[in-house]
């Protein structure tokens, strides 16, 4: 009988899951909960389900070999806590370790006491107090938002003048009960890289190397964003010892879990600042696959994915690497107007069938009806080419998303433009 997984969320990200999953042989079907309207199709089913207690229920009903969950707001809510109480299998860690990205502040603890390098910061939790630690930095200035803000709770401020007012913002509410608490960094310099891991609470393998491209506009523009499209393996990577990188910032956290009494079970990303000289220091990290970075990484594991996202479920990774393709790949967003601030909504898309070596993954999309698409948030599509080499695919990617009717999109054109 075949393997029946349900993947969590509707995103870009778990419509990459999805599609990746179904491509194992063994997966006979694969549930999404809700996915978008793009998602649905072959061996994948969208079903209506957001809140824990739906997903436990579902999870049960369908009698699921395994849940992989997408969004981090779910597992800092303990939705692997729920699972497990119910004896489900889940990919992801619990609600303890998920603070690793619940709060930035409780990652700068956990990252000094275990000697991980990353940026001298400050933790605030009222004006007067985050005003004095601005005077122990120097523009320009980081201030991240303790909590979850949807990709959004960082910015950084060229001058004091700016800093003192995303202070007052943030501590105000901007960002709900997610800014109650700040962070004020030190502002490091260099390439930004994401390193990606699979761990099952002892073990880790890792996935490989991508850049994000977080500002909105060309150039690295504009306000922070989910992100605007990445690129796999990161060009920032090349030449770099990525064994050590991840023997320095993934199993110190796999390690420290684990003395913790809190194993770390799923994907753990790390948000490097690679310097000049080759050095990383840890920015962040997040208790799951990023969001664009998965769209450009799952195409490229070769393998049986199913079995070995279940092994790190079940605590019995494999001492070895993941079979890793020796192609790049390249994801362009193509976001509605008005993002990141007011997107519009309800503009229809014409998408084709993708050429070969694409892919388009759907996050913010709906159906009618009649089966017509339509934009239903932010970033909208992520279409996606792999190809020997990083120019090959880009060239590919972008040629796709000429061919995508959607008006008035908004993308960069020089995702990967490095590379």
């Amino acid at each position: 009988m075949g393997r029946r997984v349900l993947v969590i969320g509707g995103g870009g990200r778990e419509h990459a899951l999805a599609w990746r999953l179904a491509g194992d042989d063994q997966v006979e079907k694969v549930l999404i909960a809700p996915g978008n309207g793009g998602t649905a199709g072959g061996k994948i089913e969208n079903v209506a389900a957001t809140d824990i207690k739906a997903l436990v229920a579902l999870a049960r009903q369908h009698k699921v070999d395994l849940a992989v969950v997408g969004p981090e707001a779910l597992l800092a809510a303990g939705i692997a806590d729920a699972f497990a109480a119910e004896g489900l299998p889940l990919l992801g860690p619990s609600q303890a370790a998920s603070r690793l990205e619940a709060s930035k502040a409780h990652a700068k603890q956990f990252m000094n006491r275990h000697q991980i390098a990353t940026a001298r910061s400050h933790t605030c939790s009222s004006v007067d107090e985050a005003m004095g630690c601005l005077d122990d930095f120097a523009a320009p200035y980081v201030i991240k938002a303790d909590g979850l803000a949807a990709g959004k709770g960082v910015v950084i401020a060229g001058d004091r003048q700016e800093a003192e007012q995303v202070i007052n913002s943030m501590l105000a509410g901007l960002h709900g009960s997610a800014s109650h608490t700040i962070v004020i960094e030190e502002h490091l310099v260099g390439v930004e890289m994401s390193l990606i891991a699979l761990c099952d609470g002892k073990r880790y393998a890792v996935l490989g190397t991508s850049q994000d491209h977080k500002r909105l506009g060309d150039g690295d523009t504009g306000p922070n964003t989910g992100g605007m499209g990445a690129v796999s393996p990161a060009p920032s990577g090349s030449g770099l010892d990525v064994a050590a990188l991840a023997a320095a910032t993934i199993e110190p956290v796999v390690r420290g879990m684990a003395e913790a009494k809190t194993p770390y079970r799923g994907f753990l990303y790390a948000g490097l600042m690679i310097a000049a000289d080759g050095s990383a220091r840890v920015l962040e990290y997040n208790c799951r696959l990023g969001d664009p970075e998965a769209q450009v990484l799952l195409p490229l594991w070769e393998g049986d994915c199913f079995a070995a996202l279940a092994a790190a479920a079940a605590g019995r990774l494999a001492d070895s690497e993941l079979a890793w393709s020796s192609k790049a790949a390249v994801g362009v967003v193509m976001a509605a107007p008005g993002y990141p601030v007011r997107p519009e909504t309800g503009i229809e898309i014409a998408a084709p069938q993708p050429d070969a070596g694409c892919m388009i993954f759907h996050a913010g999309t709906r159906r009618d009806e009649e089966g017509n698409l339509f934009s239903s948030g932010g970033r909208v599509l992520n279409v996606v080419a792999t190809a020997t080499d990083i120019a090959t695919a880009r060239h590919s990617a972008y040629a796709q998303v000429a061919k995508i009717g959607f008006s008035r999109a908004q993308f960069r054109k020089d995702i990967a433009a490095l590379g």
